[in-house]
């Protein structure tokens, strides 16, 4: 890079200053990871907008890893954040007010520059199709109190809902892990998340109309956007891609179940996506589809081990042609491809969506007859309830 491009980045963009973090300690922020050496004092560069820092403690051989801790900051030109290694704690802990600023100020005048990792901007395009529609008052209404986010601080309900392969081997990793009884000891704090029912109950409608409405999302999603978004479409999508980063750079289990709550409503929409809510399901797609992009990528690992171990999480996991996603996914393409009227480009990104997951994941998605689109798992989650009514028409869905 030419060296006047450099000074510049490094006086308009954010820098990270972390200070005493042991070596070997894994640190990263967005889709990059640093080894932590012996000089190691933090990250410049950083492009104003939001970003996902996280870090976890290693055995000097690098065989052994602590439950990652991590943080979504939302930076401005030049804003500098200051954290400093607590030996007793073992996690990062904001400095004091006065240090702050005298850190600050060493920093502005470039002290600390030749202890400062460029943040790399080969891989900022990508990350910015993770994280386009978070903003700075998403993260303060997700985020748990302290801001922290790691699998040891979650709610204890996590442990008592129905476990996919990959949650499984989320928490067997936690309990594997050495450096758990330290970290186990801190408060449970989870995220603010969204609450989205599994199934929709409702006084004073019953039978086929509650099925209806079971099978068919649209009025959940319109309450929710009213009543949680405010009628912001962007926020929710906020909120996913909140909680696909916390999952995957993160490894939360909180994260991952968020994620499948909301991908699993938007997928279980048959009005929404052609008539009241096109241009959401047109962005939606998008989203999904970037993020399930990088996750599934095989490029996309680490040597250090943290993000080689999310990403094959996500590989192994989803690979079955039993999951969740794949009979979601079978559904609403179906759906689409029969739709009379359809959205351009939702048409356009579904297919692409399709093409991606056929090719990386081998899955095939043909409706081989009129009863192979409906189908639920034994014991799941996010079966309605349905309520057979022979040769009688379908209640349409109320208006919203």
């Amino acid at each position: 890079m030419d060296p006047d491009v450099a000074l510049e980045l490094v006086k308009h963009g954010a820098t990270l200053l972390l200070l005493g973090v042991p070596q070997y300690t894994l640190v990263g922020i967005d889709t990059q990871v640093f080894t932590v050496g012996p000089a190691f004092k933090g990250i410049k560069m950083i492009p104003p907008g939001p970003h996902f820092v996280f870090y976890c403690s290693s055995s000097r051989d690098g065989k052994e890893f602590s439950p990652i801790i991590g943080f979504f900051a939302y930076v401005g030109p030049s804003e500098i954040i200051v954290r400093k290694w607590d030996q007793q704690e073992e996690q990062l802990v904001k400095v004091l007010e006065e240090e702050e600023e005298r850190f600050c100020e060493a920093v502005r005048s470039l002290e600390f520059d030749r202890y400062l990792g460029p943040y790399n901007f080969s891989q900022y395009a990508t990350w910015k199709r993770l994280s386009n529609y978070i903003t700075k008052s998403a993260i303060e209404r997700i985020e748990p109190i302290g801001g922290e986010i790691t699998i040891a601080n979650e709610p204890a309900m996590t442990k008592n809902t129905p476990k996919t392969s990959m949650e499984k081997a989320l928490d067997e990793q936690l309990k594997a892990s050495k450096f758990t009884t330290s970290v186990e000891k801190s408060q449970q704090r989870g995220c603010y998340y969204t609450s989205i029912p599994r199934v929709i109950k409702q006084k004073g409608i019953q039978g086929q109309e509650l099925t209806s409405m079971n099978l068919d999302k649209t009025q959940l999603l319109e309450s929710l956007l009213i009543k949680d978004y405010g009628g912001s479409e962007d926020l929710l999508l906020g909120e996913l891609q909140f909680a696909f980063i916390a999952f995957l750079m993160g490894q939360s289990l909180e994260a991952f179940l968020q994620w499948k709550s909301m991908v699993s409503l938007l997928l279980g929409c048959t009005e929404a996506p052609f008539h009241t809510r096109s241009q959401l399901f047109v962005k939606f797609i998008k989203v999904i589809y970037h993020q399930l992009k990088y996750g599934l990528q095989n490029d996309n690992a680490d040597s250090s081990g943290v993000v080689a171990g999310a990403s094959s999480l996500l590989d192994d996991s989803w690979f079955s042609a039993d999951s969740f996603l794949h009979h979601l996914c079978k559904d609403f393409f179906s759906l689409v491809q029969e739709a009379s009227v359809v959205d351009g480009d939702l048409l356009s990104g579904t297919g692409r969506l399709k093409e991606l997951l056929e090719n990386n994941l081998g899955w095939q998605f043909q409706q081989n007859s009129a009863v192979d689109g409906i189908y639920f798992e034994e014991d799941d989650e996010f079966a309605p309830v349905v309520e057979m009514i022979d040769d009688q028409p379908s209640t349409e869905v109320p208006a919203v």
